[in-house]
């Protein structure tokens, strides 16, 4: 993994601030604690992915992906309203988390606060799908569970400014 040659901050300290931004979301605007885990693999047969793009300071993704079951739960928890299935509301919810993940997460680096801006999200869903992104610079993905339910948060950081 390389590291951008303008980067200020380690690698170390953006997965800090994702785990302090997922923690932050999950408890302040959805009522449920959310843990880090080492590895936890989302073994459901159909996934959603919401995908962020990043620019400016930054250029890359931030993709968070949860099976079905998951991404039920989350919308349950975002809306107060009893998701039944992987509706246009669920994907909705699942893009708009990423999109709080994404802008707590860079609010927390003072070099991307206001020098990176997020796209509006992009949701992907399916049986057997790859988000393909050139080489980049460097990739971290971190793994979460609440409530027995499992889900990623990948940065794919393509270049820095």
């Amino acid at each position: 993994m390389g590291l951008a040659v303008k980067q200020t901050e380690p690698v170390s300290a953006y997965g800090k601030a994702m785990d302090e931004a997922v923690d932050e979301v999950f408890r302040l605007m959805m009522g449920v604690s959310c843990e880090s885990m080492e590895d936890c693999p989302i073994d459901e047969p159909e996934t959603i992915s919401a995908v962020i793009g990043l620019a400016g300071a930054m250029s890359g993704v931030c993709v968070l992906r949860s099976g079905e079951q998951s991404a039920m739960r989350m919308a349950t928890a975002l809306t107060g309203i009893e998701m039944a299935s992987l509706d246009a509301t669920v994907k909705d919810a699942i893009g708009e988390i990423c999109n709080m993940v994404a802008g707590a997460w860079k609010g927390k680096l003072s070099t991307l606060a206001s020098s990176c801006m997020l796209s509006t999200p992009t949701v992907v869903t399916g049986t057997n799908y790859q988000l393909h992104t050139q080489r980049p610079e460097f990739r971290m993905e971190h793994y979460y569970r609440f409530g027995g339910h499992n889900f990623s948060v990948t940065l794919v950081c393509e270049s820095m400014q």
